[in-house]
């Protein structure tokens, strides 16, 4: 994951002058995470630039200047540390376009990692597509998959709209093949993992693992789930989650959020709306427990959504 992020920078900033990337501990130490790990030698201090820790003053650069022409990626070292920046993504970088009347885009990337990244306590485990996602002029992307990432990130800096990248801690070394060349993933676009018949598992990000395990241990006990990772949060991919439902007539959506008004709730609103006709229950949520996240193991465990408890809802659903 973090050598196909850091090829998608290389590529993208190679291919374009004007994309520089910024953040906490990017160049000197090669990032955080490494992900830039030799975009400094390569393009200079002044394309890839150390910030102080202060995620809305750079966060604030990074609007101006992509206000100005440029096209900045934004590395937060966490996004719960971008909470300090959302004055600037919220209220400058979303509202661009539309304050200046069409007059200005504002093409910057934020990214960086989102939910729990183990026994880090609460002040370090939050997700935050739901917030994002909530603020009309954001685009926001969640996935795992290193292919995916790459290109997406290859299209979200291309792209004119300010675009929030959420990724995971705990999957920089996540492995999987990515194709040669400048391959570019549409956002927007959920993906089927896996063809089913009789439900729908709904995912995206780290939790897309916990979907396909308990899919595994589904497939067991004769029932067949088919597995979606949205990919793309904003816009959602509301047509192939429709799709789905019309074949397997059940849906289980697994989000790593609180259950109050998040992702699987607005998901659980539209699949109700576009697709009532078809169900034969209710959609059901599996989310992480509406508390914030102690800090011991053994309620690291309790908290998060795991392979059992999706197997437990797929099977409520299926009436079995």
């Amino acid at each position: 994951m973090r050598d196909a992020l850091g090829e998608a920078l290389d590529e993208e900033m190679a291919r374009d002058e004007l994309v520089f990337l910024m953040g906490e501990e990017v160049a000197e130490y090669n990032g955080a995470y490494k992900v830039s790990k030799g975009l400094l030698d390569k393009y200079g201090p002044k394309r890839v630039i150390d910030t102080p820790i202060a995620e809305l003053g750079f966060a604030g650069i990074g609007v101006g200047a992509a206000m100005n022409g440029l096209r900045p990626v934004v590395e937060f070292m966490t996004w719960n540390f971008a909470v300090l920046a959302f004055d600037q993504i919220v209220n400058n970088a979303a509202k661009t376009l539309s304050q200046s009347g069409g007059q200005f885009n504002c093409p910057i990337v934020f990214r960086g990692p989102s939910g729990s990244a183990g026994q880090l306590a609460q002040q370090h485990s939050q997700t935050f597509e739901a917030w994002l996602a909530n603020c009309p002029g954001l685009k926001v992307i969640s996935c795992i998959d290193p292919a995916d990432a790459k290109g997406l990130l290859k299209s979200a800096i291309r792209d004119d709209d300010p675009i929030c990248i959420m990724e995971s801690e705990q999957l920089y070394g996540h492995k999987g093949e990515v194709p040669e060349g400048d391959i570019l993933v549409p956002i927007g676009k959920a993906k089927v993992l896996r063809e089913g018949t009789d439900v729908t598992i709904v995912s995206f990000n780290k939790m897309i693992l916990v979907a396909e395990k308990a899919a595994d241990e589904l497939a067991k006990e004769g029932i067949s789930a088919e597995v979606i990772d949205l990919r793309t949060i904003r816009p959602l991919d509301h047509h192939t989650l429709v799709e789905s439902v019309k074949k397997t007539n059940r849906m289980v959506v697994v989000d790593e959020s609180w259950p109050f008004a998040g992702i699987s709730s607005e998901i659980a609103y539209e699949i109700q709306k576009y697709a009532f006709d078809y169900l034969d229950a209710p959609v059901t949520r599996v989310n992480s427990a509406d508390t914030n996240l102690p800090y011991a193991q053994v309620f690291v465990d309790e908290y998060l959504p795991n392979p059992e408890r999706v197997i437990k809802a797929v099977k409520e659903v299926s009436y079995r």
